[in-house]
């Protein structure tokens, strides 16, 4: 049965017109200066940071308001070191047998390879799952395999808006992150006792940088190459 929705005024700020152009130009400024970092300490933050973020991320729009993501918080040094050890087994596999030699030659200059301390050292690791489909309860609020399932919409684009949302609301905050994604991941889900439903898409290390962290000089495209103006041609 399909129910309306309710509607209410939309909370919209109207900005002065310099006053937009100065928030625009200052995020620009803060977000340009976010890098993938690999060398983590392991100096505790402060878990309100993280939540915060993950409310920020929560608030991502998604198809049909489904909200297709879990994201799974990890400070456990014991269950870091056993998402550490599957990650490198599989990225062993990946790099030294899986991984086309034009793949490597694009990673070469970067310096990576199948290891990967920083799951251990980073103080937290956020595991985000993309959900294509929810489990229904039956009757009585129980999921007991019988009620069916919710397919869920536009599920890639929706989780990967959401993770842009966390990766800049972490940045922001003041903390380093590294997008990782070890392939298969379906070791998450054992490890991190998650139903099979829900699908690893992104393991994010945060934390602060190590003293001396340093990061590949690397340039990013003109705005001529990624952006295209469209604008009416007078007659």
């Amino acid at each position: 049965m399909t129910t309306t929705a309710r509607f209410e005024p939309l909370d919209f700020e109207l900005l002065a017109p310099g006053q937009m152009l100065a928030r625009s130009e200052e995020f620009c400024a803060r977000i340009a200066t976010r890098r993938t970092v690999r060398d983590f300490s392991d100096e505790p933050v402060p878990f309100a940071l993280v939540e915060n973020a993950i409310r920020a991320a929560a608030a991502a729009p998604s198809g049909a308001n489904r909200q297709p993501w879990r994201f799974v918080v990890v400070s456990d040094p014991a269950v870091k070191r056993e998402i550490r050890v599957a990650a490198e087994a599989e990225e062993k596999e990946s790099y030294e047998r899986r991984m086309p030699e034009e793949w490597l030659e694009a990673l070469a200059p970067l310096g990576t390879d199948w290891h990967k301390p920083f799951l251990e050292i980073a103080p937290y690791l956020i595991v985000v799952f993309r959900m294509d489909f929810e489990p229904l309860a039956a009757a009585g609020g129980v999921d007991d395999g019988t009620a069916g399932k919710q397919k869920n919409y536009y599920v890639g684009e929706s989780v990967g808006i959401a993770c842009g949302f966390l990766l800049a609301a972490l940045h922001l905050s003041g903390l380093a992150t590294l997008t990782h994604t070890p392939s298969p991941m379906g070791f998450l889900n054992r490890i991190l006792g998650r139903p099979a439903h829900e699908k690893p898409y992104l393991l994010i290390p945060v934390g602060y940088p190590a003293a001396g962290a340093q990061v590949p000089v690397i340039g990013k495209k003109a705005m001529e190459e990624v952006m295209v103006v469209v604008r009416a041609v007078n007659p």
